[in-house]
C-alpha cells in the first residue's frame, strides 16, 4: 500500500532533495522560527518541516498537486488530524509490543507478529471507516487516490480474512505439518498445513489427526512422549520450530509492510499537519495568507500584494506591515532607502515566500505569483567574528565563490548588503561585475544595498528588466516600513537614527560659532 499525498507517483523521503546550502538558507531567512511554528513542539514534525520546506519542487504540476492536497486539509482539518493521529497511534502501540524477546526464535517472532498484526487490524479497520465516512468530501487527486486505494485494498473480505488467519496462526489446536527425510535423515521441506478442528482436549485432537492421515494414506504412525522425557519434548519443540519458521518470517514481513505504510502516512501527513499548525498561528493574529500561483520557470514573474516576513510576525505580538511588488519580466530587483526602513525584511519575505511556494505551502501574503526557480541562494552580511582567519571582504568573496560554483540558470540569488565591508567604490565595482555576469547567466537577483554608486549605476542604464524599490521615509524621519518604486538616493538617513538614539525629543542641537 502506498500513500502518495506528497508526490503523485513516489514516496516522500526525509532529507531527499535538501540542497547543500540549507544551513545558509536557514540562517539568513531565519527558518528555524518557521520550523518551530509548524512543529508546535513535536520533534518529528520539526524534522518533516525542515526536509519538506528546504527540498523545493521544480515542477508546476508537482506544486499544484501538493497545493490541492493542502486545500483539502485546510477545508477539513479535523479529518486530516484524525488520520495523522491514527497513524501515530498505530506506530506507538506497535513499538511497545514485546521489547525484550529474541527475534532469532521463530516462536517469539510468530507471537510478536500476531500481536502486532492484530493491533494493525484494528487500525486498518478504523482507517477504512474514516475513508467510508469522509472520502466523498475530498476533491484533490492525492486524497481521491488514497481513499480509493483504502477502499480497494482494505475491503470487508480482506479484513475478515486477516482476522481469520491471525486466529488460526495462534495454533490453539496444535500444529499440523509435513516434512521429507533428507540424505542425512534430517527433516527437510517442512510444510505447515491448515488445521480446522474444534476445541478438543489434546488427546482427542491427536486421535482426529491420526484418523485423517490414516484415511488419506491407508496407514499412519504415531507415538506418545512420556511426561518425564525432557529430551523427547525438546525434540518435538524443535520439529514445531522448524514447521513454523517460514510462517513466522512471512508474518513478520507482513507486519513490517503494514508498519511501513503507517510510517509513510505519518510522514506525508506530517507536512500538512505542520501547515495547519502554521495556519492556525497566522489566523490567530489575523495575518493574511494565500495559496500562491507558480509560473513555469522560463517566465520572469514576481508579483505580490501584502507580502510580509512570516518569521518576524511569529516572533512579535503585533501584525507586520505588508508590501506590494510588481515585478513582471524583472530579473533584477534593487532595494535601497532609509536605514531600518524594512529593506532586509522585504528581502527575507520574498525568499521565504519562494521557498514556501515551491514546497506547496500557503504563503504569507494576500496574493503571490512567481516563476519557479531551480534553486534559491542567499548572500547576507555576517556579523564580526573574532575566529575569522581573514578579513570580512575575503570571507564575503569566499562565500560568493561557493555560490557561483553551484548556481545555475533560473536560480534566485538574494544579496543583503553584500560587499559593504570595503569602501563604496571598491565594493560597488565588485558587486557590479558579479551581478552583470549572473544576469547574463539568467539568474534572478534581489539586492538590498546602501551603495549608491552601485544602485545608481544600474538605474542610469534604464534597464527594462530592473525594478528599483526604496524604503519610504516621511518628512519627520519616521519609517512606514513600506517599499515603493523609486530611484536610489545618496543618503540612507542615518542621522535619523542618531537623533532617535542619542538625542531626546526635548533637546535641540546647538551650533557652536567659530
Amino acid at each position: 500500500m502506498k500513500v502518495f499525498l506528497m508526490f503523485r507517483d513516489r514516496d516522500f523521503v526525509l532529507e531527499e532533495g535538501v540542497p547543500v546550502n540549507a544551513p545558509e538558507l536557514t540562517q539568513d531567512l531565519e527558518l528555524e522560527t518557521l520550523f518551530r511554528a509548524m512543529a508546535a513542539g513535536d520533534d518529528f514534525l520539526m524534522q518533516v518541516a525542515k526536509s519538506a520546506v528546504l527540498a523545493s519542487l521544480k515542477s508546476r504540476k508537482a506544486i499544484l498537486y501538493r497545493q490541492e492536497v493542502l486545500s483539502d486539509c485546510l477545508e477539513f482539518p479535523d479529518i486530516a488530524r484524525d488520520l495523522y493521529a491514527l497513524a501515530v497511534d498505530a506506530i506507538q502501540r506497535e513499538d511497545k509490543i514485546w521489547g525484550w524477546f529474541s527475534l532469532t526464535s521463530p516462536d517469539s517472532l510468530l507471537h510478536r507478529s500476531i500481536e502486532a498484526l492484530e493491533l494493525f487490524a484494528g487500525s486498518l479497520e478504523r482507517l477504512r471507516r474514516l475513508a467510508d465516512e469522509h472520502s466523498s468530501k475530498f476533491r484533490s487527486g492525492g486524497f481521491r487516490w488514497f481513499f480509493g486505494m483504502i477502499a480497494q485494498e482494505l475491503d470487508d473480505a480482506y479484513l475478515a480474512t486477516m482476522r481469520s488467519h491471525l486466529e488460526r496462526l495462534k495454533f490453539r489446536a496444535g500444529v499440523l505439518m509435513s516434512a521429507n527425510l533428507g540424505a542425512d535423515f534430517r527433516g527437510i521441506n517442512y510444510i505447515l498445513h491448515s488445521l480446522d478442528v474444534k476445541r478438543l482436549r489434546w488427546f482427542e485432537q491427536v486421535q482426529e489427526w491420526v484418523a485423517q492421515f490414516a484415511h488419506k494414506s491407508g496407514s499412519a504412525l504415531s507415538f506418545e512422549v512420556d511426561p518425564r522425557d525432557e529430551a523427547g519434548f525438546r525434540a518435538l519443540e524443535a520439529l514445531r520450530t522448524e514447521g513454523i519458521a517460514s510462517v513466522a518470517i512471512a508474518l513478520a514481513q507482513s507486519s513490517d509492510h503494514i508498519l511501513s505504510f503507517f510510517k509513510a502516512l505519518r510522514l506525508e501527513l506530517g507536512f500538512y499537519i505542520g501547515c495547519l499548525n502554521l495556519r492556525e498561528k497566522l489566523a490567530a493574529k489575523e495575518e493574511p495568507f494565500c495559496l500562491p500561483t507558480p509560473v513555469e520557470e522560463e517566465h520572469e514573474v514576481l508579483r505580490c500584494q501584502g507580502i510580509y516576513d512570516v518569521c518576524l510576525s511569529l516572533n512579535i505580538a503585533e501584525r507586520v506591515v505588508g508590501n506590494d511588488v510588481a515585478g513582471e519580466s524583472k530579473s533584477l530587483v534593487v532595494i535601497t532607502g532609509a536605514n531600518r526602513g524594512g529593506k532586509s525584511t522585504l528581502l527575507r519575505s520574498l525568499g521565504l515566500a519562494q521557498l514556501m511556494m515551491q514546497c506547496g505551502m500557503v504563503v504569507p501574503a494576500q496574493e503571490f505569483t512567481a516563476n519557479i526557480s531551480c534553486g534559491l541562494f542567499t548572500h547576507f552580511k555576517r556579523e564580526e567574528d573574532a575566529s575569522m582567519k581573514s578579513g570580512k571582504l575575503d570571507e564575503e568573496l569566499s562565500r560568493m565563490s561557493a555560490i557561483v560554483e553551484r548556481i545555475t540558470p533560473r536560480c534566485v540569488l538574494l544579496l543583503n548588503e553584500s560587499f559593504a565591508s570595503t569602501n563604496e567604490r571598491e565594493g560597488s565595482e565588485i558587486a557590479r561585475q558579479i551581478v552583470r555576469a549572473l544576469l547574463e547567466k539568467r539568474v534572478k537577483i534581489l539586492y538590498v544595498t546602501h551603495m549608491f554608486d552601485l544602485a545608481d549605476g544600474f538605474h542610469r542604464q534604464h534597464m527594462g528588466s530592473a525594478l528599483f524599490l526604496r524604503a519610504e521615509r516621511l518628512e519627520d524621519g519616521s519609517r512606514t516600513f513600506r517599499l515603493l518604486e523609486g530611484a536610489p538616493e545618496r543618503t540612507s538617513y542615518g542621522e535619523d537614527l542618531f537623533r532617535q538614539i542619542f538625542q531626546p525629543e526635548s533637546e535641540t542641537v546647538q551650533s557652536i560659532a567659530p
